[in-house]
């Protein structure tokens, strides 16, 4: 087995130790650096049968300077400084590079039909074009948030809002992850508006820098939230409407579900009284099941089962769900959704899960 990934990250930790339990030898590893810049040592490293396993390359900032760099150039850009530490900084090219190494990854695994995958490069693209996956989803029939389509700045943000007669959208970057970037926006009829975000704006020298930080800001004057969105608009950012999520105590929750070969597996939920419920943003875990009635139970393992059959190229996948009354809404896929440390679904972590499936 070939990993695809970040020596020494916590996914490639928690894999190893899975395949220790199930009396596995270790994966090789094949560094994202190193791939990006010599894509034959893949073929190198996959010259017997075997499995491949895709890891997200954010864990390395030198694999993600490359594919920013390499999107540069593909989007005829000048190319950009290295990102700060948590910076939100040209997305939509780390996204051309990222989509073109995918393209190139496929290529090459075309020509090695004895080596299975667990996400199709293809699919994990998709799947991080949160927009196309979204309109991929509601293809399929799966009931995701009403979507407003792009956003290009706060101007035609507010004029989105007036044609749809909202006053609360979600708006997110087209290309992020983990709710960077992500904010909650709300207005009233006496002109009052707010923006949650896990953003946090910088401004100064005529240019508004964003850096994804864990503690919630709000920004409440128009001068502050439309920098804010007119920074994420020149990345590639999209709205769609406010759903409301079901109530725990004075917090409320959405859920994550694991599919592994189309099947819901391990599923939790994440409660918080923020807007984002993201388990890295300090909110907590919840026990799915005895928050869930039967009904909202049966909604949600239908909606993940069928969500899956969208991806039917990826083994193992992550659906962020909000299920209420019976009905179940899609907010996200995520080719990478299974990094939940310690959960376990019929005795088995996630990793270990997922290997003994293939």
């Amino acid at each position: 087995m070939l990993l695809l990934a970040t020596q020494g990250s916590k996914r490639v930790r928690l894999l190893q130790a899975a395949r220790a339990h199930l009396r596995l030898p270790p994966a090789q590893v094949l560094e994202w650096r190193d791939w990006l810049r010599q894509p034959a040592l893949l073929e190198d490293s996959l010259r017997q049968p075997g499995l491949l396993k895709v890891e997200p390359s954010g864990d390395d900032p030198a694999a993600h300077r490359l594919l920013l760099q390499a999107g540069c150039r593909l989007l005829d850009r000048p190319p950009v400084d290295a990102p700060a530490h948590g910076e939100l900084l040209a997305m939509d090219a780390w996204f051309a590079g990222f989509s073109n190494a995918m393209q190139g990854l496929a290529r090459q695994l075309a020509a090695m039909p004895q080596i299975r995958v667990f996400n199709a490069p293809a699919e994990i693209c998709l799947m991080t074009d949160k927009l196309a996956c979204q309109h991929h989803l509601a293809a399929h029939g799966i009931a995701i948030p009403t979507l407003l389509g792009p956003v290009h700045s706060y101007d035609h943000l507010q004029s989105l809002l007036h044609e749809h007669d909202l006053d609360r959208v979600y708006l997110k970057p087209r290309y992020g992850s983990s709710a960077s970037g992500v904010v909650a926006y709300r207005r009233n009829k006496a002109g009052r508006q707010q923006a949650t975000t896990s953003a946090a704006l910088q401004q100064g020298d005529g240019a508004a820098r964003l850096f994804n930080v864990k503690r919630m800001a709000r920004y409440e004057t128009q001068h502050d939230i439309a920098a804010l969105v007119d920074a994420l608009a020149a990345q590639q950012l999209y709205a769609e409407a406010w759903l409301n999520k079901p109530r725990c105590g004075d917090s409320h929750y959405d859920l994550r579900v694991v599919t592994m070969a189309g099947r819901p597996a391990h599923r939790v939920a994440r409660i918080g009284a923020q807007m984002m419920t993201n388990l890295h943003l300090d909110n907590r875990r919840g026990d799915a099941a005895g928050l869930l009635n039967a009904a909202d139970m049966t909604a949600l393992e239908a909606a993940s089962a069928q969500a899956a059959r969208a991806f039917p190229h990826s083994h193992v996948t992550g659906y962020d769900l909000v299920v209420r009354h019976g009905q179940a809404h899609v907010l996200e896929a995520n080719a990478f959704g299974d990094l939940l440390p310690g959960l376990l679904w019929q005795g088995a972590d996630t990793y270990a899960a997922q290997l003994t499936h293939v």
